[in-house]
């Protein structure tokens, strides 16, 4: 009699494991959520690494299926679907930041342009020994870089700003070195 429970205990254990299903609606939501974030550019910008944790995730969550580990399979689900609406999350707040943190590099990019190009107007009027007509030319450059800047700041291509702004900067220090060297060699 003992043998016949011990018997009807593995048919029902071996019922209830083979019509285990696979958590398909969960896994077909966790790839439609990483998948969006995926075709987002600022979860892919701003968030690549948690992006990259739930690409990640999804083939460990097929793995377990394939491997009938249906309940690991839902866990890895979750937890890719997380991850991706973390990175888009990320990615927003990633981006707001960029944009402001371009839009403070642009904001005062003019004023020092203006301010150098006076620099070199007071050395011409003091007639200090510089190459005029390659001080205008980096001026105007600047002032061109910083039109694409400002054009990029347009389109959201925040990264682009920043480094137009110092590039912009880098080559107005460069001049207002320049300015000074001479201003010390007239001494």
């Amino acid at each position: 009699m003992k043998g016949r429970y011990i018997l009807v205990v593995l048919v029902i254990l071996a019922l209830v494991s083979g019509c285990a299903k696979p958590p398909l609606e969960e896994m077909d939501s966790a790839r439609g959520a990483v998948f969006m974030a995926t075709n987002d550019p600022n979860a892919v910008q701003y968030a690549g690494s948690t992006l990259s944790r739930a690409r990640d995730t999804i083939r460990l969550m097929d793995a377990e299926a394939d491997s009938k580990r249906y309940d690991t399979a839902k866990i890895y689900a979750q937890e890719a679907k997380s991850l991706a609406e973390k990175a888009i999350a990320d990615g927003k707040t990633g981006a707001a930041r960029a944009r402001d943190e371009a839009a403070s590099a642009l904001s005062s990019l003019r004023r020092e342009i203006d301010d150098t190009s006076r620099n070199v107007e007071g050395a011409r009027n003091s007639r200090l020994n510089l190459n005029y007509r390659e001080l205008d030319g980096e001026i105007s450059h600047a002032y061109e870089v910083a039109d694409q800047a400002q054009d990029d700041q347009a389109q959201g291509r925040y990264l682009n700003v920043m480094n137009k702004a110092r590039s912009v900067r880098s080559d107005l220090f460069a001049i207002n070195q320049k300015i000074s060297g001479a201003v010390t060699r007239k001494k």
